[in-house]
Protein backbone atom coordinates (compact mmCIF):
# COMPACT_ATOMS: atom_id res chain seq x y z
CA UNK A 1 0.00 0.00 0.00
CA UNK A 2 1.43 3.15 -0.92
CA UNK A 3 0.96 6.75 1.24
CA UNK A 4 2.14 10.08 0.66
CA UNK A 5 1.31 13.32 1.81
CA UNK A 6 -0.87 15.67 -0.37
CA UNK A 7 -3.18 18.79 -0.68
CA UNK A 8 -6.04 17.79 -1.79
CA UNK A 9 -8.81 20.31 -2.86
CA UNK A 10 -12.53 19.09 -3.27
CA UNK A 11 -14.88 21.06 -4.95
CA UNK A 12 -18.83 21.06 -5.57
CA UNK A 13 -20.76 22.86 -7.77
CA UNK A 14 -23.84 24.39 -5.63
CA UNK A 15 -27.47 24.28 -6.51
CA UNK A 16 -26.86 21.19 -9.44
CA UNK A 17 -29.52 19.10 -8.63
CA UNK A 18 -32.19 22.17 -9.07
CA UNK A 19 -30.69 23.58 -12.25
CA UNK A 20 -30.51 20.08 -13.73
CA UNK A 21 -34.24 19.69 -13.11
CA UNK A 22 -34.66 23.05 -14.52
CA UNK A 23 -32.82 22.55 -17.78
CA UNK A 24 -30.83 19.61 -18.08
CA UNK A 25 -29.07 19.82 -21.78
CA UNK A 26 -28.22 23.60 -20.94
CA UNK A 27 -26.88 22.98 -17.33
CA UNK A 28 -24.40 20.18 -18.48
CA UNK A 29 -23.14 22.36 -21.68
CA UNK A 30 -22.53 25.01 -19.66
CA UNK A 31 -20.56 22.83 -16.89
CA UNK A 32 -18.77 21.53 -19.26
CA UNK A 33 -17.32 24.26 -21.29
CA UNK A 34 -16.22 25.92 -18.01
CA UNK A 35 -14.37 23.02 -16.72
CA UNK A 36 -13.03 22.43 -19.82
CA UNK A 37 -11.78 25.73 -21.39
CA UNK A 38 -11.76 27.74 -17.49
CA UNK A 39 -10.68 25.08 -14.86
CA UNK A 40 -8.84 22.59 -16.58
CA UNK A 41 -6.06 24.98 -17.68
CA UNK A 42 -6.27 26.34 -14.47
CA UNK A 43 -5.33 23.48 -12.40
CA UNK A 44 -2.86 22.63 -14.87
CA UNK A 45 -0.98 26.17 -14.22
CA UNK A 46 -0.83 25.36 -9.88
CA UNK A 47 0.31 22.03 -11.38
CA UNK A 48 -2.45 19.75 -9.51
CA UNK A 49 -3.86 16.85 -11.11
CA UNK A 50 -7.44 16.26 -11.31
CA UNK A 51 -8.09 12.69 -9.13
CA UNK A 52 -11.42 12.20 -10.35
CA UNK A 53 -15.25 14.43 -11.45
CA UNK A 54 -18.51 13.44 -9.95
CA UNK A 55 -21.11 15.11 -12.09
CA UNK A 56 -21.13 18.59 -9.92
CA UNK A 57 -17.74 17.64 -8.36
CA UNK A 58 -13.97 17.95 -8.75
CA UNK A 59 -11.38 15.77 -6.30
CA UNK A 60 -7.63 17.36 -7.32
CA UNK A 61 -4.30 16.88 -5.62
CA UNK A 62 -1.34 18.89 -5.26
CA UNK A 63 2.07 18.57 -4.10
CA UNK A 64 1.98 21.92 -2.74
CA UNK A 65 -0.42 23.54 -0.12
CA UNK A 66 0.14 26.92 -1.16
CA UNK A 67 -0.73 25.37 -4.72
CA UNK A 68 -3.67 24.28 -3.15
CA UNK A 69 -5.28 27.53 -2.28
CA UNK A 70 -3.66 29.58 -5.35
CA UNK A 71 -5.47 27.34 -7.31
CA UNK A 72 -8.57 27.66 -5.40
CA UNK A 73 -8.26 31.42 -5.39
CA UNK A 74 -8.23 31.38 -8.85
CA UNK A 75 -10.73 29.16 -9.65
CA UNK A 76 -13.77 31.22 -7.17
CA UNK A 77 -12.49 34.43 -9.54
CA UNK A 78 -12.39 32.88 -12.71
CA UNK A 79 -15.35 31.40 -11.90
CA UNK A 80 -16.82 34.55 -11.07
CA UNK A 81 -15.71 36.41 -13.65
CA UNK A 82 -17.11 33.59 -16.30
CA UNK A 83 -20.78 33.72 -14.63
CA UNK A 84 -20.80 37.66 -14.35
CA UNK A 85 -23.10 38.73 -17.27
CA UNK A 86 -26.03 35.86 -15.90
CA UNK A 87 -28.84 36.61 -13.29
CA UNK A 88 -27.78 35.52 -9.97
CA UNK A 89 -29.88 33.16 -9.44
CA UNK A 90 -28.65 30.72 -12.62
CA UNK A 91 -24.98 31.30 -12.02
CA UNK A 92 -22.43 28.30 -11.34
CA UNK A 93 -20.94 28.88 -8.27
CA UNK A 94 -18.46 26.26 -6.11
CA UNK A 95 -17.74 25.60 -2.45
CA UNK A 96 -14.30 24.57 -2.07
CA UNK A 97 -12.63 22.68 0.81
CA UNK A 98 -8.14 22.46 0.86
CA UNK A 99 -6.66 20.34 3.32
CA UNK A 100 -2.98 19.05 3.94
CA UNK A 101 -3.25 15.25 4.96
CA UNK A 102 -1.93 11.28 4.32
CA UNK A 103 -3.42 9.80 1.52
CA UNK A 104 -3.82 6.04 0.64
CA UNK A 105 -2.53 5.90 -3.49
CA UNK A 106 -4.34 3.08 -5.41
CA UNK A 107 -3.58 2.80 -9.27
CA UNK A 108 -4.91 6.83 -10.26
CA UNK A 109 -7.28 7.04 -7.20
CA UNK A 110 -6.46 8.50 -3.98
CA UNK A 111 -8.26 7.41 -0.96
CA UNK A 112 -8.12 7.91 2.96
CA UNK A 113 -8.57 10.48 6.16
CA UNK A 114 -6.84 13.49 3.89
CA UNK A 115 -9.28 13.11 1.38
CA UNK A 116 -12.29 12.60 3.55
CA UNK A 117 -11.48 15.74 5.55
CA UNK A 118 -11.24 17.56 2.21
CA UNK A 119 -14.83 17.23 1.49
CA UNK A 120 -15.67 18.06 4.92
CA UNK A 121 -14.38 20.97 4.36
CA UNK A 122 -16.14 21.71 1.20
CA UNK A 123 -19.23 21.18 2.69
CA UNK A 124 -18.46 23.66 5.46
CA UNK A 125 -17.85 26.46 2.95
CA UNK A 126 -19.91 29.30 1.64
CA UNK A 127 -21.26 29.36 -2.14
CA UNK A 128 -18.30 30.80 -3.26
CA UNK A 129 -16.38 30.20 -0.48
CA UNK A 130 -13.11 28.66 0.56
CA UNK A 131 -12.38 26.14 3.79
CA UNK A 132 -9.49 24.89 4.63
CA UNK A 133 -7.64 22.98 7.24
CA UNK A 134 -5.52 23.88 10.07
CA UNK A 135 -2.74 21.57 8.88
CA UNK A 136 -3.29 23.50 5.20
CA UNK A 137 -3.44 27.22 7.12
CA UNK A 138 -0.21 26.07 8.72
CA UNK A 139 1.87 25.61 5.57
CA UNK A 140 0.19 28.59 3.65
CA UNK A 141 -0.06 31.28 6.15
CA UNK A 142 2.45 34.41 5.09
CA UNK A 143 2.95 32.94 1.80
CA UNK A 144 -0.20 33.84 -0.38
CA UNK A 145 -1.66 37.19 -0.04
CA UNK A 146 -5.28 36.23 1.23
CA UNK A 147 -6.79 37.01 4.57
CA UNK A 148 -7.83 34.40 6.83
CA UNK A 149 -10.64 33.92 9.41
CA UNK A 150 -10.26 31.58 12.36
CA UNK A 151 -13.79 29.46 12.39
CA UNK A 152 -12.46 27.28 15.35
CA UNK A 153 -12.68 23.95 15.99
CA UNK A 154 -16.16 22.08 13.97
CA UNK A 155 -17.31 18.34 14.98
CA UNK A 156 -17.57 17.05 11.33
CA UNK A 157 -19.46 13.53 10.71
CA UNK A 158 -16.99 10.30 10.69
CA UNK A 159 -13.97 12.22 12.68
CA UNK A 160 -13.23 11.52 16.10
CA UNK A 161 -12.13 14.72 17.26
CA UNK A 162 -13.16 18.03 16.39
CA UNK A 163 -11.39 19.52 13.06
CA UNK A 164 -9.58 22.90 13.20
CA UNK A 165 -10.94 25.04 10.26
CA UNK A 166 -10.22 27.98 8.68
CA UNK A 167 -12.14 29.87 5.45
CA UNK A 168 -10.53 32.55 3.03
CA UNK A 169 -11.90 36.23 3.59
CA UNK A 170 -10.13 37.93 1.14
CA UNK A 171 -7.15 37.40 -1.93
CA UNK A 172 -5.09 39.46 -3.60
CA UNK A 173 -3.70 36.80 -5.75
CA UNK A 174 -5.10 35.90 -8.87
CA UNK A 175 -4.59 32.67 -11.19
CA UNK A 176 -1.02 34.05 -12.69
CA UNK A 177 0.08 34.31 -8.89
CA UNK A 178 0.41 37.54 -9.03
CA UNK A 179 -1.32 40.85 -8.30
CA UNK A 180 -3.17 42.49 -10.79
CA UNK A 181 -1.50 46.19 -11.57
CA UNK A 182 -2.96 49.38 -10.20
CA UNK A 183 -2.76 51.61 -12.98
CA UNK A 184 -2.85 51.44 -16.97
CA UNK A 185 0.69 51.46 -19.00
CA UNK A 186 0.97 53.60 -21.65
CA UNK A 187 1.22 52.38 -24.88
CA UNK A 188 4.71 52.56 -26.45
CA UNK A 189 5.72 54.13 -29.57
CA UNK A 190 5.16 51.42 -31.96
CA UNK A 191 2.71 48.54 -32.35
CA UNK A 192 2.24 46.42 -28.99
CA UNK A 193 1.17 42.86 -28.01
CA UNK A 194 0.47 40.43 -26.14
CA UNK A 195 -0.13 36.63 -27.13
CA UNK A 196 -2.73 34.76 -24.50
CA UNK A 197 -1.72 31.34 -24.08
CA UNK A 198 -3.57 29.27 -26.32
CA UNK A 199 -6.03 27.34 -25.03
CA UNK A 200 -5.52 23.11 -24.96
CA UNK A 201 -8.54 21.81 -26.82
CA UNK A 202 -7.67 18.42 -27.15
CA UNK A 203 -9.85 17.12 -24.26
CA UNK A 204 -6.32 15.95 -21.97
CA UNK A 205 -4.99 18.00 -19.77
CA UNK A 206 -1.66 16.22 -20.05
CA UNK A 207 -1.74 17.96 -23.80
CA UNK A 208 -1.71 21.35 -21.90
CA UNK A 209 2.52 21.43 -22.46
CA UNK A 210 2.31 21.44 -25.93
CA UNK A 211 -0.44 24.76 -26.01
CA UNK A 212 1.63 26.54 -24.02
CA UNK A 213 4.90 25.58 -26.61
CA UNK A 214 2.95 26.53 -29.54
CA UNK A 215 2.15 29.67 -27.83
CA UNK A 216 5.80 30.45 -26.76
CA UNK A 217 7.18 29.59 -29.97
CA UNK A 218 4.91 32.43 -31.96
CA UNK A 219 5.80 34.96 -28.91
CA UNK A 220 9.49 34.37 -29.53
CA UNK A 221 9.23 34.46 -33.29
CA UNK A 222 7.36 37.81 -33.16
CA UNK A 223 9.88 39.15 -30.65
CA UNK A 224 12.57 39.44 -33.26
CA UNK A 225 10.74 41.94 -35.06
CA UNK A 226 12.25 45.49 -34.22
CA UNK A 227 9.12 47.20 -35.53
CA UNK A 228 7.38 45.30 -32.78
CA UNK A 229 6.64 45.77 -29.36
CA UNK A 230 6.19 42.56 -27.89
CA UNK A 231 4.81 41.03 -24.05
CA UNK A 232 7.21 38.20 -22.53
CA UNK A 233 5.70 35.04 -22.24
CA UNK A 234 5.40 35.68 -18.06
CA UNK A 235 3.39 38.28 -18.18
CA UNK A 236 0.53 37.14 -21.40
CA UNK A 237 0.75 34.00 -19.45
CA UNK A 238 -0.73 35.45 -16.16
CA UNK A 239 -4.08 35.69 -17.71
CA UNK A 240 -3.99 31.50 -18.22
CA UNK A 241 -7.26 30.04 -17.16
CA UNK A 242 -8.72 33.65 -16.66
CA UNK A 243 -12.05 34.83 -18.29
CA UNK A 244 -10.99 38.72 -19.41
CA UNK A 245 -11.68 40.58 -22.76
CA UNK A 246 -9.05 41.65 -24.82
CA UNK A 247 -9.62 45.02 -23.43
CA UNK A 248 -8.63 44.02 -20.21
CA UNK A 249 -5.54 42.50 -21.33
CA UNK A 250 -4.85 45.54 -23.22
CA UNK A 251 -5.57 48.01 -20.13
CA UNK A 252 -3.65 46.31 -17.78
CA UNK A 253 -0.27 44.83 -20.15
CA UNK A 254 -0.29 48.16 -21.38
CA UNK A 255 -0.32 46.84 -25.22
CA UNK A 256 -3.03 47.64 -28.13
CA UNK A 257 -2.97 44.40 -29.77
CA UNK A 258 -4.38 40.91 -28.52
CA UNK A 259 -3.62 37.15 -30.19
CA UNK A 260 -5.87 34.65 -28.96
CA UNK A 261 -6.78 31.55 -29.76
CA UNK A 262 -6.80 27.48 -29.34
CA UNK A 263 -4.76 24.10 -30.47
CA UNK A 264 -6.46 21.04 -30.93
CA UNK A 265 -4.58 17.98 -31.14
CA UNK A 266 -5.36 14.34 -31.79
CA UNK A 267 -3.10 11.89 -33.08
CA UNK A 268 -0.87 13.41 -35.94
CA UNK A 269 -3.78 16.13 -37.15
CA UNK A 270 -3.07 19.85 -35.52
CA UNK A 271 -6.43 22.33 -35.50
CA UNK A 272 -5.02 25.87 -34.68
CA UNK A 273 -7.39 29.02 -34.40
CA UNK A 274 -6.00 32.20 -34.16
CA UNK A 275 -7.40 35.89 -33.99
CA UNK A 276 -5.68 39.17 -33.96
CA UNK A 277 -7.98 41.85 -31.81
CA UNK A 278 -7.52 45.46 -31.54
CA UNK A 279 -7.68 45.68 -27.53
CA UNK A 280 -8.52 49.79 -27.64
CA UNK A 281 -11.82 48.85 -29.13
CA UNK A 282 -11.90 45.12 -29.02
CA UNK A 283 -12.27 44.82 -33.03
CA UNK A 284 -11.14 41.62 -34.79
CA UNK A 285 -8.49 42.54 -37.26
CA UNK A 286 -7.95 38.58 -38.38
CA UNK A 287 -8.74 35.30 -37.68
CA UNK A 288 -7.84 32.19 -39.20
CA UNK A 289 -8.34 28.52 -38.97
CA UNK A 290 -5.42 25.99 -39.58
CA UNK A 291 -5.88 22.38 -39.99
CA UNK A 292 -2.68 20.54 -40.67
CA UNK A 293 -0.62 17.17 -40.32
CA UNK A 294 1.68 17.74 -37.14
CA UNK A 295 4.91 17.34 -39.10
CA UNK A 296 3.29 21.06 -40.19
CA UNK A 297 3.16 22.62 -36.87
CA UNK A 298 6.47 24.86 -37.80
CA UNK A 299 5.08 25.97 -41.15
CA UNK A 300 1.77 26.81 -39.58
CA UNK A 301 3.75 29.15 -36.19
CA UNK A 302 5.84 31.01 -39.35
CA UNK A 303 2.59 31.64 -40.99
CA UNK A 304 0.63 32.77 -38.14
CA UNK A 305 3.35 35.10 -37.48
CA UNK A 306 4.03 36.36 -40.93
CA UNK A 307 0.27 37.40 -41.03
CA UNK A 308 0.22 38.97 -37.77
CA UNK A 309 3.44 41.28 -38.44
CA UNK A 310 2.06 41.90 -42.03
CA UNK A 311 -1.56 43.10 -40.40
CA UNK A 312 0.69 45.17 -37.17
CA UNK A 313 3.24 46.75 -39.67
CA UNK A 314 2.99 48.20 -42.45
CA UNK A 315 6.68 48.05 -43.76
CA UNK A 316 9.03 45.10 -43.35
CA UNK A 317 12.10 44.30 -44.97
CA UNK A 318 12.70 40.40 -46.58
CA UNK A 319 15.91 40.52 -44.20
CA UNK A 320 13.30 41.19 -41.12
CA UNK A 321 11.27 38.82 -42.11
CA UNK A 322 14.20 36.27 -42.72
CA UNK A 323 15.65 37.24 -39.51
CA UNK A 324 12.41 35.94 -37.17
CA UNK A 325 12.75 32.64 -38.70
CA UNK A 326 13.97 30.25 -35.80
CA UNK A 327 16.14 27.34 -36.72
CA UNK A 328 13.78 24.09 -35.87
CA UNK A 329 14.17 20.95 -34.42
CA UNK A 330 14.11 17.77 -37.26
CA UNK A 331 12.60 15.22 -35.38
CA UNK A 332 9.21 16.05 -33.62
CA UNK A 333 9.78 13.85 -30.79
CA UNK A 334 12.81 15.60 -29.52
CA UNK A 335 10.61 18.99 -30.10
CA UNK A 336 7.85 17.38 -28.24
CA UNK A 337 10.46 16.38 -24.94
CA UNK A 338 11.33 20.04 -25.23
CA UNK A 339 7.74 21.29 -24.90
CA UNK A 340 7.76 18.94 -22.26
CA UNK A 341 11.06 19.78 -20.14
CA UNK A 342 10.11 23.75 -20.67
CA UNK A 343 6.58 23.49 -19.00
CA UNK A 344 8.70 22.38 -16.13
CA UNK A 345 9.22 25.09 -13.45
CA UNK A 346 12.38 24.26 -11.36
CA UNK A 347 11.59 25.51 -7.99
CA UNK A 348 12.72 22.37 -6.95
CA UNK A 349 15.70 19.95 -7.20
CA UNK A 350 13.40 16.82 -8.05
CA UNK A 351 11.10 19.38 -11.00
CA UNK A 352 14.95 20.35 -12.40
CA UNK A 353 16.00 16.56 -12.43
CA UNK A 354 12.71 15.57 -14.06
CA UNK A 355 13.37 18.54 -17.13
CA UNK A 356 17.02 17.75 -17.63
CA UNK A 357 15.63 13.77 -18.00
CA UNK A 358 13.41 14.79 -20.70
CA UNK A 359 15.92 17.63 -22.31
CA UNK A 360 18.57 14.21 -22.60
CA UNK A 361 15.78 12.30 -24.28
CA UNK A 362 15.53 15.11 -27.06
CA UNK A 363 19.25 14.88 -27.51
CA UNK A 364 19.10 11.33 -27.92
CA UNK A 365 16.76 11.11 -30.81
CA UNK A 366 17.88 14.74 -32.39
CA UNK A 367 21.95 15.31 -31.58
CA UNK A 368 21.35 18.65 -33.06
CA UNK A 369 18.69 19.75 -31.32
CA UNK A 370 19.98 23.01 -30.36
CA UNK A 371 16.66 24.16 -27.95
CA UNK A 372 17.42 20.69 -25.95
CA UNK A 373 21.17 21.49 -25.30
CA UNK A 374 20.46 25.36 -24.10
CA UNK A 375 17.73 23.57 -21.83
CA UNK A 376 20.08 20.78 -20.27
CA UNK A 377 22.68 23.92 -19.82
CA UNK A 378 20.02 26.04 -17.90
CA UNK A 379 19.04 22.83 -15.71
CA UNK A 380 22.82 22.52 -14.80
CA UNK A 381 22.59 26.67 -14.12
CA UNK A 382 19.93 25.82 -11.54
CA UNK A 383 22.06 23.18 -10.01
CA UNK A 384 24.80 26.03 -9.57
CA UNK A 385 22.61 28.70 -8.52
CA UNK A 386 20.22 27.24 -5.76
CA UNK A 387 23.11 24.71 -4.22
CA UNK A 388 21.98 21.49 -5.42
CA UNK A 389 25.33 20.62 -6.91
CA UNK A 390 28.04 18.86 -5.10
CA UNK A 391 29.71 20.68 -7.37
CA UNK A 392 29.38 23.79 -8.09
CA UNK A 393 32.74 23.73 -10.48
CA UNK A 394 31.19 20.66 -12.37
CA UNK A 395 27.66 22.49 -12.62
CA UNK A 396 29.00 25.45 -14.23
CA UNK A 397 31.28 23.69 -16.76
CA UNK A 398 28.42 21.96 -17.59
CA UNK A 399 26.37 24.63 -17.96
CA UNK A 400 29.11 26.23 -20.31
CA UNK A 401 29.97 22.95 -22.52
CA UNK A 402 26.03 22.14 -22.87
CA UNK A 403 25.35 26.28 -24.12
CA UNK A 404 28.37 26.45 -26.16
CA UNK A 405 27.22 23.34 -28.04
CA UNK A 406 23.56 24.91 -28.26
CA UNK A 407 24.97 28.11 -29.81
CA UNK A 408 27.21 26.11 -32.47
CA UNK A 409 24.09 24.52 -33.53
CA UNK A 410 22.37 27.78 -33.93
CA UNK A 411 24.42 30.66 -32.86
CA UNK A 412 20.62 33.02 -33.54
CA UNK A 413 18.79 32.07 -30.54
CA UNK A 414 18.61 34.72 -27.63
CA UNK A 415 18.27 32.79 -25.37
CA UNK A 416 21.24 30.80 -25.51
CA UNK A 417 23.22 33.86 -25.72
CA UNK A 418 21.91 35.03 -22.58
CA UNK A 419 22.76 31.96 -20.75
CA UNK A 420 26.33 32.08 -22.10
CA UNK A 421 26.39 35.28 -20.63
CA UNK A 422 25.49 34.56 -17.25
CA UNK A 423 28.05 31.60 -17.10
CA UNK A 424 30.62 33.99 -18.39
CA UNK A 425 29.98 37.08 -16.09
CA UNK A 426 30.78 34.50 -13.03
CA UNK A 427 33.43 33.33 -14.69
CA UNK A 428 34.57 36.79 -14.36
CA UNK A 429 34.94 37.04 -18.50
CA UNK A 430 32.93 40.51 -18.20
CA UNK A 431 33.49 41.18 -21.67
CA UNK A 432 32.35 38.08 -22.87
CA UNK A 433 29.53 38.13 -20.98
CA UNK A 434 28.78 41.94 -22.38
CA UNK A 435 29.26 40.39 -26.26
CA UNK A 436 27.13 37.80 -25.40
CA UNK A 437 24.01 39.83 -23.98
CA UNK A 438 24.92 42.42 -27.07
CA UNK A 439 24.04 39.41 -29.45
CA UNK A 440 20.90 38.79 -27.83
CA UNK A 441 19.77 42.04 -27.83
CA UNK A 442 20.31 42.53 -31.47
CA UNK A 443 18.55 38.84 -32.56
CA UNK A 444 15.52 39.53 -29.98
CA UNK A 445 15.10 43.36 -28.97
CA UNK A 446 12.03 42.21 -27.12
CA UNK A 447 14.26 40.16 -24.75
CA UNK A 448 13.36 40.98 -21.38
CA UNK A 449 15.59 38.65 -19.87
CA UNK A 450 18.32 39.80 -21.84
CA UNK A 451 17.45 43.16 -20.60
CA UNK A 452 17.64 41.65 -16.89
CA UNK A 453 20.63 40.01 -16.98
CA UNK A 454 22.04 43.68 -18.45
CA UNK A 455 20.54 45.16 -16.05
CA UNK A 456 22.94 42.54 -13.42
CA UNK A 457 26.34 42.91 -15.86
CA UNK A 458 25.90 46.95 -15.28
CA UNK A 459 25.67 46.07 -11.66
CA UNK A 460 28.63 43.78 -11.27
CA UNK A 461 30.65 46.74 -13.46
CA UNK A 462 30.23 49.48 -11.01
CA UNK A 463 27.54 51.20 -13.45
CA UNK A 464 24.32 50.81 -11.29
CA UNK A 465 22.71 53.96 -12.80
CA UNK A 466 22.62 52.10 -16.46
CA UNK A 467 21.61 48.78 -14.50
CA UNK A 468 18.33 50.40 -13.24
CA UNK A 469 17.71 51.32 -16.54
CA UNK A 470 17.91 47.99 -18.15
CA UNK A 471 16.51 46.42 -15.36
CA UNK A 472 12.82 48.73 -15.98
CA UNK A 473 13.14 48.31 -19.56
CA UNK A 474 12.90 44.80 -19.01
CA UNK A 475 9.67 44.91 -16.38
CA UNK A 476 8.00 47.48 -18.73
CA UNK A 477 8.67 44.46 -21.25
CA UNK A 478 7.45 41.44 -18.76
CA UNK A 479 5.46 43.46 -16.13
CA UNK A 480 4.15 40.26 -14.41
CA UNK A 481 7.74 38.73 -14.37
CA UNK A 482 9.29 36.20 -12.10
CA UNK A 483 10.92 37.18 -8.44
CA UNK A 484 14.48 37.38 -9.46
CA UNK A 485 14.02 40.21 -11.96
CA UNK A 486 13.29 41.76 -8.10
CA UNK A 487 16.50 40.33 -6.74
CA UNK A 488 18.81 42.34 -9.55
CA UNK A 489 16.63 45.58 -8.69
CA UNK A 490 17.23 45.51 -5.27
CA UNK A 491 21.15 45.19 -5.84
CA UNK A 492 21.68 47.83 -8.06
CA UNK A 493 19.73 50.04 -5.80
CA UNK A 494 21.95 49.17 -3.29
CA UNK A 495 25.18 49.54 -5.06
CA UNK A 496 23.83 52.77 -6.25
CA UNK A 497 23.96 53.45 -2.69
CA UNK A 498 20.10 53.90 -2.37
CA UNK A 499 19.83 51.55 0.56
CA UNK A 500 16.16 52.61 1.51
CA UNK A 501 14.54 52.43 -2.35
CA UNK A 502 16.60 48.94 -2.61
CA UNK A 503 14.26 47.03 0.62
CA UNK A 504 10.86 47.57 -0.90
CA UNK A 505 11.46 45.71 -4.12
CA UNK A 506 13.51 42.67 -2.44
CA UNK A 507 11.05 42.69 0.30
CA UNK A 508 8.52 41.92 -2.48
CA UNK A 509 11.02 39.27 -3.70
CA UNK A 510 11.32 37.15 -0.87
CA UNK A 511 7.62 37.36 0.00
CA UNK A 512 7.15 35.65 -3.47
CA UNK A 513 10.23 33.28 -3.41
CA UNK A 514 11.02 32.84 0.10
CA UNK A 515 13.69 30.11 -0.12
CA UNK A 516 16.65 31.55 -2.10
CA UNK A 517 19.17 33.26 -0.28
CA UNK A 518 19.89 35.92 -2.25
CA UNK A 519 17.59 38.44 -2.17
CA UNK A 520 18.02 38.05 2.07
CA UNK A 521 21.39 38.75 1.66
CA UNK A 522 20.79 41.81 -0.38
CA UNK A 523 18.63 42.71 2.32
CA UNK A 524 20.56 42.52 5.35
CA UNK A 525 23.09 44.48 3.68
CA UNK A 526 20.70 47.04 3.17
CA UNK A 527 19.61 47.03 6.84
CA UNK A 528 23.42 46.88 8.01
CA UNK A 529 24.20 49.89 6.08
CA UNK A 530 21.00 51.83 7.57
CA UNK A 531 22.03 50.87 11.01
CA UNK A 532 18.55 48.24 11.14
CA UNK A 533 20.75 45.72 12.97
CA UNK A 534 17.80 44.07 14.43
CA UNK A 535 15.78 43.45 10.93
CA UNK A 536 19.11 42.04 9.66
CA UNK A 537 18.69 39.10 12.44
CA UNK A 538 15.06 38.42 11.02
CA UNK A 539 17.07 38.23 7.38
CA UNK A 540 19.84 35.98 8.90
CA UNK A 541 17.92 33.93 10.64
CA UNK A 542 16.47 33.29 7.57
CA UNK A 543 19.10 32.00 5.95
CA UNK A 544 20.83 30.01 8.25
CA UNK A 545 18.09 27.99 7.59
CA UNK A 546 18.72 27.80 3.44
CA UNK A 547 22.58 28.19 3.96
CA UNK A 548 23.86 27.56 7.63
CA UNK A 549 27.75 28.06 6.80
CA UNK A 550 27.10 31.91 5.03
CA UNK A 551 30.73 33.75 5.29
CA UNK A 552 31.89 36.92 4.06
CA UNK A 553 34.57 34.09 2.53
CA UNK A 554 31.66 32.18 1.09
CA UNK A 555 29.61 34.97 -0.36
CA UNK A 556 33.00 36.60 -1.41
CA UNK A 557 32.91 33.73 -4.42
CA UNK A 558 29.21 33.85 -5.05
CA UNK A 559 29.68 37.64 -6.62
CA UNK A 560 31.03 38.89 -10.13
CA UNK A 561 32.23 42.32 -8.94
CA UNK A 562 34.55 43.82 -11.93
CA UNK A 563 36.22 46.43 -9.03
CA UNK A 564 37.62 45.60 -5.91
CA UNK A 565 35.96 48.68 -4.41
CA UNK A 566 32.24 47.51 -5.51
CA UNK A 567 33.06 44.19 -3.63
CA UNK A 568 33.81 45.54 -0.50
CA UNK A 569 31.10 48.23 -0.44
CA UNK A 570 28.95 44.99 -0.56
CA UNK A 571 30.65 43.19 2.04
CA UNK A 572 30.74 46.33 4.10
CA UNK A 573 26.80 46.28 4.47
CA UNK A 574 27.29 42.27 5.22
CA UNK A 575 29.93 43.09 8.27
CA UNK A 576 27.76 46.05 9.20
CA UNK A 577 24.49 43.67 9.55
CA UNK A 578 26.98 40.98 11.59
CA UNK A 579 28.26 37.95 9.05
CA UNK A 580 31.21 36.71 10.45
CA UNK A 581 34.55 36.93 8.24
CA UNK A 582 35.07 32.94 7.93
CA UNK A 583 33.11 29.48 8.85
CA UNK A 584 30.58 29.71 11.75
CA UNK A 585 26.96 30.23 12.18
CA UNK A 586 25.19 32.85 9.48
CA UNK A 587 23.48 35.07 12.31
CA UNK A 588 24.85 38.03 13.91
CA UNK A 589 26.43 37.97 17.20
Amino acid sequence: MERRLAAILAADMVGYTRMMRADEASTLRRLTTLREEVLRPLIATFRGRIVKLMGDGFLVEFASAVDAIDCAVGWQAAVTQHEAEREEVDRITFRIGVNLGDVVVEGEDIYGDGVNVAARLEGLAEPGGICLSGDAYRQVRGKVKAGFEDLGERAVKNLAEPLKVYRVTAAERLPGKVPAMTTPLPLPDKPSIAVLPLVNMSGHPEQEYFADGITEDIITALSRFRALFVMARTSSFVFKGRSVTAQDVGRELGVRYVVEGSVRRAGERLRITVQLIDATTGGHLWAERYDRDLSDIFAVQDEVTGTIVATLAERLSIQDQEHAKRKRPENLQAYDYVLQAKSLIADSQEINRRSRVLYEKAIELDPACAPAYSGLANTHIFDWTSGWSESSEHSITEAFDYTKKALALDGSDSTSHCRMAVIQLFRNKHEEAKLHLRRALSINPNDADAFVYQGLLFTYLGRPEEAIDALTEARRLNPYHRAFYLWFVGLAYYMNRQYERAIEPLKDAIERSPNFVAPHRHLAACYGQLGRIEEARAEFAAIRKLDPDLTIASVTSKTAYKYPADLEHYLDGLRKAGLPEGKGPAAPR
